[in-house]
């Protein structure tokens, strides 16, 4: 398959979990990277940190905000690739602050259409969800399926979808969408599933409370991910307009991943399900299964970390990282 050259690379999101090691990669292949982190008053790069003060050479920061138009129009001068990854994704805040999402996910993405066009950037690749999904009405979950928004979260990612795709039939923006499923792995936050259960089962839990324990998922360890980005990326002008699922294509109940790991630790625990964590009724995502094999045909990724070997390598950076996060302070 020929690829294309990445060029100049602008990441938005790269504080955060999946930006952090998708930026990561591309460091590390060596390409010229622009990453921008979301301004705070201490001048912290969040996830990022680590790398910034290895200062390599091909690494520029900036800190800023997707919702300021005119910052993005300067990011994206001479940038030949954007991966635009900057969203609020917690689904339990967006019940609270609606507005707080619409703002950055939609006008957000906006502002970096905007500033894409009219800097000429040859390639966006814009981050989708499964959530956009909603209950799986069919699995495996192709590109087909009907979107629908059962959280205010997974509709603002709907909006922001459908204005990338406007801005590829309307102005020939050269978009392209990737869709990651249940992206696990170091450093993602505690709001996650997979990390406060770990957490709470080296911390010697013998009981842990969850959410509703039987909607299935699927897992994809965030390297996984990182690389379907790139990927896409690098293809060829064919995915241009189009949206493509990255998951492991493996289904598993929350409860069953939770004897994972547990099998994983030697641990034993007692899982309850606790009313405060659930989500409202008519909101839960019963079943999410990825049929990946477009993205595959399109650009031959395929993941590589299967989910056991995804939950050992998470396992081990948190008992490294004891530090990291309060195990008891998850609320899903």
């Amino acid at each position: 398959m020929s690829k294309r050259n990445l060029g100049k690379v602008l990441v938005t999101g790269t504080d955060g979990f999946i930006g952090s090691h998708l930026t990561e990669l591309l460091v590390e292949q060596g390409f010229q990277t622009k990453a921008l982190c979301i301004y705070n008053s201490d001048g912290s790069y969040g996830w990022l940190s680590e790398l910034v003060k290895k200062n390599p050479s091909n690494l520029t920061t900036a800190l800023g905000d997707i919702r300021d138009p005119f910052q993005m129009e300067e990011l994206c001068k001479d940038v030949d690739t954007v991966f635009h990854l900057a969203a609020l994704i917690a689904i339990p805040y967006s019940y609270i602050a609606p507005q707080s999402y619409v703002s950055t996910n939609i006008s957000g993405t906006l502002n970096l259409l905007q500033a894409a066009k009219k800097c000429g950037v040859s390639r966006f690749v814009h981050t989708s969800t499964s959530e956009v999904y909603g209950t799986a009405l069919f699995v495996p979950i192709t590109e087909a399926h009907p979107v629908r928004g059962q959280s205010p979260y997974s509709a603002t990612k709907i909006g922001a979808d459908a204005l990338v795709d406007s801005f590829w039939r309307s102005f020939s923006l050269p978009a392209v969408t990737l869709r990651p499923f249940n992206t696990f792995g170091p450093r993602q936050s505690y709001r996650a599933v997979i990390p406060t259960v770990i957490g709470q089962v080296l911390s010697g839990a013998t009981q842990i409370q969850l959410g509703s324990v039987h909607p299935t998922r699927d897992f994809n360890y965030v390297t996984n991910t990182a690389e379907a980005f790139i990927a896409l990326g690098e293809a060829d002008n064919s995915v241009l307009g189009e949206t493509f699922n990255a998951g492991s294509g493996r289904e598993i109940t929350v409860g069953d991943m939770v004897k994972l790991v547990c099998k994983i630790t030697g641990s034993h625990v007692d899982i309850s399900e606790d009313p405060n964590r659930m989500r409202p009724e008519k909101s839960e995502v019963e079943r999410l299964l990825a049929d990946s094999s477009k993205l595959t045909k399109a650009t031959g990724w395929l993941p590589k970390v299967s989910l056991e070997e995804g939950l050992s390598k998470t396992i081990e950076w948190q008992r490294n990282h004891r530090d990291f996060s309060n195990a008891h302070n998850y609320h899903r």
